[in-house]
């Protein structure tokens, strides 16, 4: 008969259960609605419950390395311990305060390996940790999620790890998803009416997480170290062989975070910070990090029109952005691909006059950011941000990385580092997810690796179904550049795409409520400001939405039909934002989150015609208060905002 010896700590927030077989291992979350079970044997396996129903079975976790007794998993000590701490984020992407509140579990294993745990009310996380000393490398990591086959997802699906990660989310059940479906991060799952979010956090100096289908759910897979690499044009690198191991490790290690976020409600994904509460804090000052809206020139491929001169990458379109900016309270232009030569970084255009240029902004109040291909500035990364601070450039948009293996990793962290120390901003394109880079380089303010606004130059694809899942999914990981602001306003029938006048699907209030719903403190506009002048109304909300939020309150939410959330600003004044997808809806927006008093509402919404011309939208003002209750109404892809504030 075996022998059991069961010890409870805490009020039963952990148990620990030993047999001459395994050890078992039991983390409850702070209100106990959640428990994750870990079991120690000859492998590591997980299974978390949610509400008393088993949501993730029992999971294999491993890290392999090339050291003796990588694979013997014997417990040496068992730390188990509560926090609860208010978080103070540098930049407010959802809030100004984060309560980050948990129970850990911490094993470290004979071989050198720890295994931390920690799980939330609203999800769970693991990572590894290392003691080893000397070189060594990583072999596997084993990372399983058993959803079952009785569930849905919503699949970044992929070809390959050479990518932009700018996907559309597919809808699967999960039976469908077998071992040759590649997916990147974050990928959203539905089990037993509970919403599961895979993604990571704090990823440095190794690979990023990719998934693909297993037997019982998805798998952990990564792009192994870049053995040979060859530059195929001025931007691209291939990744012609990779070697036989994933990373290769100098001495002690902290390995990225797994995490599941849990949604009872749709809505509930739209306030987890766990990919910011897990990420590494920051080290030094970044109180100079200012975030801001910014002026995009190369979505119309600067085709600006009703000008008394030539159009085009000048020194006089570029002082026209810049007026336009200072006009309207936009912090930043963006200087994009065409100002320099691609190939080198000091090599500007004979027809910009960068001194003259920079002069000009800084006269004006006005930040510039430049483009780069990713290629070239890491070639002459110094010499060219010492240039650009010579210059007064306020931040930098790095663009075609297209990988995140442990090499292109280290990359984002050298141009992360590389700016802060010359106070500059960072804005990632041809990019992977961000991983936590708010909380540890707050001047990266936001990144791309999502299917934005930018394709609507070419096509269709970017439907208001597609942008009712984006919140849910790619934004849970993090700020998103998605560029919104988009003035030709078209529905399907009426689409064409004209990269150098673009059209987006969906109404003009659907556009405007992307600046409240879709979060990026460094936010595109990203139509001419010719567009902008003829559209005063529109302006007279994108001069004054911020891009920083001191308080998020979801409203109303289903994934990929509608979303409607509440935010308070910086300074005070309250905005709502909502969507709808390809059908039209009526919500029901209560107020109760109001303070007591009496407030102005200023409404932009659809037009009465909007369902036939997506421009049409209508504007009114009327008193609010906490007792509230209004039913909004949406066209077809539809929008709804609203401004909020003290009589």
């Amino acid at each position: 008969m075996r022998k059991t010896v069961i010890l409870t700590l805490c009020l039963g927030m952990w148990t620990f259960a030993a047999t001459l077989a395994q050890q078992s291992y039991q983390l409850r979350s702070p209100d106990r609605s959640m428990v994750l079970q870990l079991t120690v044997g000859d492998e590591i396996s997980y299974a978390l419950t949610v509400d008393g129903q088993k949501v993730v079975e029992n999971s294999a976790i491993e890290l392999i390395t090339d050291q003796k007794d990588s694979r013997v998993w014997k417990v040496g000590k068992k730390d188990a311990y509560t926090v609860n701490r208010q978080l103070s984020p540098v930049v407010w992407q959802k809030s100004r305060e984060i309560t980050d509140h948990y129970n850990a579990l911490h094993l470290r294993f004979k071989n050198g390996m720890s295994l931390q745990c920690r799980l939330y009310d609203n999800g769970a996380a693991w990572r590894w940790t290392s003691s080893l000393k000397g070189e060594y490398k990583v072999i596997e990591e084993k990372a399983e999620v058993n959803l079952g086959k009785d569930g849905k997802a919503w699949y970044p699906e992929e070809s390959g790890f050479f990518s932009h990660n700018e996907r559309a989310y597919k809808h699967y059940d999960l039976t469908e998803i077998n071992g040759e479906k590649l997916a990147s991060l974050p990928a959203l799952f539905e089990v037993k009416g509970t919403k599961v979010l895979l993604t990571e956090s704090d990823l440095f100096d190794y690979a990023g997480m990719w998934i693909k289908g297993s037997e019982q759910g998805v798998q952990g897979v990564f792009p192994h170290y870049p053995k040979e690499k060859k530059v195929t044009s001025d931007r691209d690198e291939k990744v012609i062989e990779r070697a036989d191991y994933i990373a290769k490790i100098e001495g002690k290690k902290d390995f990225p975070w797994r995490i599941l976020m849990i949604a009872r409600e749709d809505k509930e994904l739209l306030t987890n910070q766990l990919v910011y509460q897990l990420a590494r804090p920051s080290e030094g000052d970044f109180s100079w990090v200012k975030p801001g809206k910014v002026q995009w020139d190369w979505w119309h491929y600067n085709n600006v029109y009703e000008v008394p001169f030539r159009a085009g990458i000048n020194t006089e379109t570029y002082k026209y952005y810049i007026d336009f900016a200072a006009e309207h309270g936009i912090e930043y232009v963006l200087f994009d691909e065409g100002w320099c030569d691609t190939r080198d970084l000091m090599d500007v255009s004979s027809e910009m006059d960068m001194e003259v240029l920079t002069s000009y902004a800084q006269e004006k109040g006005v930040g510039l950011i430049l483009w780069a291909s990713w290629l070239v500035l890491d070639k002459q990364l110094d010499m060219a941000l010492d240039k650009f601070s010579q210059w007064g450039i306020k931040g930098i948009k790095v663009d075609f990385m297209q990988r995140d293996d442990q090499d292109m990793v280290n990359y984002y962290e050298k141009v992360s580092r590389a700016a802060a120390k010359r106070k500059m901003l960072v804005d990632f394109h041809g990019a992977y997810k961000p991983t936590g880079w708010l909380r540890t380089y707050p001047n990266v303010l936001t990144s791309e690796g999502v299917l934005g606004n930018e394709i609507s130059k070419f096509a269709g694809s970017i439907t208001p179904d597609h942008t009712t899942t984006l919140p849910f999914t790619r934004m849970a990981a993090g700020p998103m550049d998605f560029t919104p602001g988009g003035m030709r306003n078209v529905h399907k029938e009426a689409f064409k795409g004209v990269p150098a006048e673009p059209m987006t699907l969906g109404t003009r209030c659907n556009q405007l409520a992307m600046y409240v719903v879709f979060e990026s403190p460094l936010q595109m506009l990203c139509d001419i400001p010719t567009h902008y002048y003829q559209e005063p109304e529109a302006m007279e909300f994108l001069s004054t939405v911020p891009v920083e939020w001191a308080e998020t309150i979801p409203l109303q939410a289903k994934i990929g039909d509608y979303v409607a959330l509440a935010r308070k600003a910086p300074n005070g004044d309250w905005y709502i934002g909502a969507m709808t997808d390809s059908s039209p809806r009526e919500l029901e927006i209560n107020f109760s989150f109001l303070p007591e008093g009496s407030y102005t509402m200023e409404v932009w919404k659809d037009g009465i015609n909007a369902d036939r011309n997506a421009k049409d939208f209508a504007q009114e003002k009327v008193t609010v208060n906490n007792q509230t209750v209004s039913t909004i109404k949406m066209s077809k892809g539809g929008g709804w905002v609203a401004r909020i504030s003290g009589k």
